[in-house]
């Protein structure tokens, strides 16, 4: 109706863009772009921004904001589960699919939807891990790291970028010249148009670099922002900037023609309209199947002693099923889903009970109302149903609502209670086999050795239950890869595979733990290399680590 209004009511009869954050899946939700990047298949991860790319279109959705291809190194950043990891060339390699998938072979074709290469740039640097704070990025690792996905992105076709909210070496990034001019224009010859992040025109004078309004709405044009999300300053104040020579008048039409250049691609002009009938019905079977794959080969085995996994259900007589997210159809689709539905899912709990069948007996507790809990009303019967059980299956970790904007966290290790849950039911003797559903890296050590087996599912999707139910009972080997390092601590952040040597690099040979250290200990005398005396220099699980049920 919308469009209706604007193609027949309005003077110009422009048709309207419609924006949409559709990040991991539309209807049918896919695992959390982190997850998906634990795959290192660019080919899956373009099958699914195609399916999410025909069920917003069949909406009406004509453009998305993604992908988030930020590199970060800090898991306390809550938007870590959007991004694609922590090295840039994975990053790129997969952004790039992900633009294909949604943009398709022409723009103009039924079903595809502009992609927005998105956080220009920086913002996964933040400061402390913290959404939207300060990032000072020297220019070599600027280019060398944070910038290279994006060029991979604009090489494979975006359509749109999207600024940053924070701020660049002290220069907001919705009034950086240096990144819009100098960088996108001028040096990389980007003929899109970008857009700002909510209200983050208004924001410049809230980060203290323009006075007003007025003057945050010439800074942010005058840098090459085209369009405004959400605020209205441009529409406020653009008028008198451009009458008082502020701003160039032909600068303004390079904006609108940017704008307008998409909207032709996108074929807006001759077909503004959207028939559903000619694209797939959302959540249909292969949708579906794909969801299912995708969250199949998202999961990483960190941990099977003993060849725990996979479970034999001819061995096994019954098996016990704890944990506040077993059961869970909304906490399994993870952050920033706005069109994906709860019903639709399909929870781990079901999909266990539908592959034991008759012959084993499958015993389920809560144990925690949440994953924030640390009431301990529930842990006596999970405890019990445990000790009367031969293997134990927990799936625990964060809910979505942990991770994502704004979700940020000081202490990433298991919330609430749940290591000691899981203290007390090892307690048992019973094998114990740690299914974990979360937006980040968790730091994990203080549970790691109760445990016999450690499955890293990440925010699965709509059918994560399915695709985990077949990686435990072995109709699926694990394949997938860390995209990421697991710090053993947080003070060990930032941990990353490619750091630099240093001149002092460490070794097994030059550290001592902090236990060792005998009394009175010369100054030199503990190694003189780069490490933490209490955490020495290895992470817990180091980024493209993944077992399998087979060895090479």
């Amino acid at each position: 109706e919308l469009q209706r209004i604007a193609m027949e009511e309005s003077r110009l009869g422009i048709p309207l863009l419609f924006g949409r954050d559709v990040i991991h899946g539309f209807k049918t939700i896919f695992p959390i772009p982190l997850g998906q990047a634990a795959s290192w298949d660019p080919g899956l991860i373009e099958r699914a921004a195609s399916v999410a790319a025909q069920e917003a279109a069949a909406a009406g959705i004509n453009w998305t904001f993604a992908p988030m291809i930020d590199i970060t190194r800090d898991p306390r950043w809550g938007r870590i589960a959007e991004s694609l990891g922590e090295d840039p060339y994975l990053c790129g390699v997969l952004g790039a699919a992900m633009v294909r998938g949604f943009q398709g072979e022409h723009l103009s074709e039924t079903g595809s939807i502009a992609a927005c290469a998105k956080h220009f740039a920086g913002y996964g640097a933040v400061e402390g891990g913290l959404d939207y704070n300060t990032a000072n990025i020297p220019e070599n690792e600027l280019r060398n790291v944070y910038l290279r996905p994006f060029k991979a992105e604009l090489d494979a076709g975006v359509a749109t970028f999207m600024s940053s909210f924070s701020d660049l070496n002290g220069v907001p990034a919705a009034g950086n010249q240096f990144l819009m001019q100098q960088v996108l224009r001028d040096e990389w010859n980007f003929q899109g148009f970008v857009v700002s992040d909510w209200d983050a025109i208004r924001e410049l004078t809230v980060h203290g670099f323009t006075p007003d309004d007025r003057e945050a709405a010439g800074a942010a044009a005058n840098a090459g922002i085209d369009m405004e999300m959400a605020s209205t300053l441009y529409r406020d104040h653009l008028p008198r900037l451009i009458a008082d020579g502020r701003i160039a008048e032909s600068a303004i039409d390079d904006m609108v023609y940017r704008i307008l250049q998409l909207k032709f691609r996108l074929g807006l002009f001759d077909q503004p309209y959207t028939d559903p009938g000619h694209l797939p019905r959302p959540l249909n079977a292969e949708h579906l199947q794909l969801a299912r794959e995708s969250a199949v080969r998202s999961c990483v085995l960190l941990k099977n002693d003993n060849d725990m996994l996979p479970l034999s259900r001819e061995a096994l007589s019954s098996i016990a099923v704890i944990g506040p997210l077993a059961d869970d159809g909304y906490e399994q689709l993870g952050t920033w889903v706005f069109d994906g539905e709860s019903h639709h899912s399909h929870t781990c709990l079901q999909a266990i009970h539908e592959l034991a069948g008759g012959d084993l007996e499958v015993r389920w507790a809560q144990g925690m109302q949440n994953s924030r809990c640390r009431d301990p009303d529930g842990y006596h019967e999970a405890v019990e149903i445990a000790r009367a059980s031969d293997a134990v299956v927990m799936i625990m970790g964060e809910e979505s609502i942990l991770s994502g904007e704004a979700h940020c966290r000081a202490d990433i290790g298991l919330p609430g209670n749940q290591e000691q849950l899981i203290r007390d039911v090892a307690a048992t003797g019973r094998p114990v086999i740690l299914v974990v559903m979360a937006g980040r890296p968790l730091t994990l050590a203080n549970g790691s050795d109760e445990v016999a087996a450690i499955l890293y599912a990440w925010h699965p999707g709509t059918l994560g239950g399915p695709a985990i139910a077949d990686v435990l009972f072995g109709n699926a080997s694990p394949s997938g890869k860390l995209p990421v390092t697991f710090p053993r601590v947080v003070g060990q952040i930032p941990i990353y595979y490619a750091r630099k040597n240093t001149g002092r690099p460490p070794s097994w040979e030059s550290i001592t733990h902090i236990d060792s250290i005998d009394g009175r200990a010369a100054q030199t005398s503990l190694g003189m290399s780069a490490f933490h005396l209490d955490a020495g220099f290895t992470p817990q699980y180091p980024f493209g680590y993944g077992l399998s049920y087979t060895r090479f």
